[in-house]
């Protein structure tokens, strides 16, 4: 956490005349930006973006109009492991955005905002592994993990309980179905945006 206070200091020193300066300014709006990624991998180190998709929430509306669908050009890393996953072929990837637009498009549509995610430093980790030797910066927005939030609001009920955190059980349990197929990049942001507003507005998941 000091690490990365450190950098985000030192990046906003380096970014201040930039293009990107906005990115760190601090945020005062009611928007959050729910993210998924599906990548090639499991380790942040060598893990490949497949797709991004991004949807943003204002207060307690999920906005579906206002949403960010990019599949990307087929990576290397590309193999059968990881499609069995996001069912994502090579021939699905054709006409994919390069990489370094489909993170400026990214960038643009999150702006200062927070980002919200299940599991969500890994899709970070792994973004900032490709947008710092483009950029010349990491992400400096907040994040808000929506398995914590969960977490957080089952145990200020129930201190003792330690519930099961599985993407598919907090949706069932917040009675928010799936949108779309279950690890495509666009279903699953929106999924967690929708269980994201759940949480704020609903009683306590039982």
């Amino acid at each position: 956490m000091v690490l990365k206070t450190i950098r985000t200091a030192t990046d906003r020193w380096t970014q201040k005349k930039g293009e990107f300066a906005h990115l760190f300014e601090p945020y005062e709006g009611d928007e959050v930006v729910a993210l998924d990624c599906e990548m090639t991998s499991l380790d942040p180190e060598k893990a490949e973006l497949v797709s991004i998709a991004a949807v943003k929430i204002k207060g307690t509306q999920v906005l579906t109009s206002d949403k960010l669908d990019i599949k990307l050009q087929k990576p290397e890393s590309l193999t059968g492991d990881s499609i069995k996953i996001h069912r994502i072929r090579g021939v699905d990837l054709l006409g994919g955005e390069v990489l370094g637009d489909a993170l400026a498009q990214l960038l643009d549509f999150i702006g200062n905002r927070p980002i919200m995610g299940y599991y969500i430093s890994y899709d970070i980790a792994v973004l900032n592994r490709f947008i710092r030797p483009r950029f010349g910066f990491s992400l400096p927005n907040k994040t808000i993990e929506l398995s914590q939030c969960y977490l957080e609001k089952v145990q200020r009920a129930n201190p003792e309980l330690l519930p099961d955190l599985k993407f598919e059980t907090l949706s069932e349990k917040l009675g928010v179905p799936m949108v779309g197929q279950r690890h495509s990049a666009i279903g699953d942001a929106v999924t967690t945006a929708l269980m994201y507003v759940r949480l704020l507005k609903g009683p306590v998941p039982v």
